[in-house]
């Protein structure tokens, strides 16, 4: 493999794709690497590496909007909005502690590429639904541009959605423009402890349904729970945890009205708000499943989302078949399995199999999100298409990268 190319701006980096082009090379496709390990392995020619493109180009706090480069760390971001009373409400997450990587090296663009989102995406959306637009370059070595900076984009296709969780594959991104909006003045956690996933589940969905306004909804088994080192949380009781968030009053409000109205799924109790703080952030980066920095020894962890009604189902299914740990997010729509891989299946299946036995029973779809390269070389890393969408995949896949130089089969085998 040559050095990695190390573009300076926008142009540099059309001219680094025009140059795979010319040579008949193909690219990887990377900010600060912190998400180089999902996906399948990369089998390319040279790496294009974005970091460079990093900087603040735009920021209106007034009107809700940010523009920067694609490289920028999402930490850098995060910080200069927090200075102004806002936040990216979508909660992006941080995989270091799933990957084993040094905290805080995410990008914005890697936010957008990957559209992985934390707790709070049953209220406020996914991370492509806060993106207004965004300039990159195709396969094609054109630079080209979608969206804008307000929100109100409604003319011609919706590329930001085709980008989100695109892992790189369709365009190297160069420049992002996002949605801020105000931060919470203040934030209090319900807890009931105790419970089995089928009466947390039915507990959340109450939450989610009452006029309470719940930003996050999670379970979390005691082994798991206990393994967030957040004080004031049991260590041998299962925890289902409901977050309000608002302005004082509202929150206090709310949270009695949840005590309330929760009474009768079990005993509640309130957490104290940096103790409710640091369990989201936990749970958000799914710290409890955190990788132990030998990777022979991490079990494989797989991200399921599904019906809410259906993810305890999910869970005990893929329990029963590989031993393994779980973490419910999103109400229970979001399922983490950290999986033991069954021993007539080999540890080459990572739990494969099961795991797909299960969403093809429940409903729904996973993705392997940490898995040593050998085995994300075999396995199916994300759901398996059926024939007209694999058709179709392949069809957008040519439309921006007819010769398949960025980041060929990152996400399915010859695409």
């Amino acid at each position: 493999m040559t050095a990695p190319l190390v573009p300076r701006d926008a142009a540099e980096a059309e001219e680094a794709v025009r140059w795979a082009l010319g040579a008949g090379k193909t690219l990887e496709v990377i900010g600060r690497g912190s998400k180089r390990a999902l996906g399948r392995p990369a089998q390319t020619d040279a790496t294009l590496d974005l970091s460079g493109l990093a900087g603040i180009t735009l920021y209106e706090p007034k009107e809700l909007v940010l523009s920067a480069r694609a490289g920028t760390p999402i930490a850098v971001v995060e910080a200069l909005v927090a200075e102004n009373g806002q936040a990216l409400a979508f909660e992006p997450m941080d995989l270091s502690a799933l990957l084993g990587g040094a905290p805080g090296e995410g990008t914005l663009g890697g936010v957008l590429a990957t559209n992985l989102s934390g707790p709070r995406r049953l209220k406020a959306g996914a991370a492509r639904d806060h993106v207004l637009g965004f300039s990159a370059v195709s396969g094609r070595g054109e630079t080209f541009k979608a969206g804008g900076r307000v929100v109100k984009n409604v003319t011609g296709y919706d590329l930001s959605k085709l980008m989100a969780g695109s892992f790189g594959t369709l365009a190297a991104l160069t420049d992002v423009t996002i949605k801020t909006l105000p931060r919470a003045e203040t934030e209090a956690s319900v807890l009931l402890l105790g419970l089995m996933p089928e009466a947390a589940v039915a507990a959340m969905a109450a939450a989610m349904g009452s006029p309470f306004e719940v930003s996050g909804a999670a379970h979390l088994p005691a082994g798991v729970a206990a393994r967030t080192a957040v004080a004031g949380l049991p260590d041998d009781r299962a925890v289902t945890a409901l977050r309000l968030e608002g302005v004082g009053p509202s929150v206090a409000h709310r949270r009695d009205g949840l005590l309330r109205l929760l009474a009768a799924h079990g005993a509640c109790e309130g957490l104290a708000l940096d103790a409710s703080r640091a369990l989201w952030k936990a749970v958000r980066d799914v710290t409890p499943f955190a990788a132990s920095g030998t990777p022979e020894a991490d079990r494989p962890v797989w991200r399921i989302s599904t019906a809410p009604s259906r993810g305890a189902e999910i869970a005990a299914l893929i329990a029963a078949a590989t031993d393994a740990e779980v973490l419910f997010d999103w109400a229970g729509g979001l399922v983490w399995a950290a999986v033991a891989p069954s021993a007539d299946a080999g540890a080459a299946d990572a739990g494969a199999s099961a795991v797909r036995a299960a969403t093809a029973r429940c409903g729904g779809h996973a993705t392997l999100i940490r898995a040593p390269a050998a085995v994300r070389a075999v396995v199916d890393v994300f759901e398996p298409q059926p024939g007209p969408l694999a058709v179709l995949t392949r069809r957008i896949k040519e439309s921006f990268d007819p010769r398949g130089v960025l980041c060929p089969g990152r996400m399915w085998a010859g695409v």
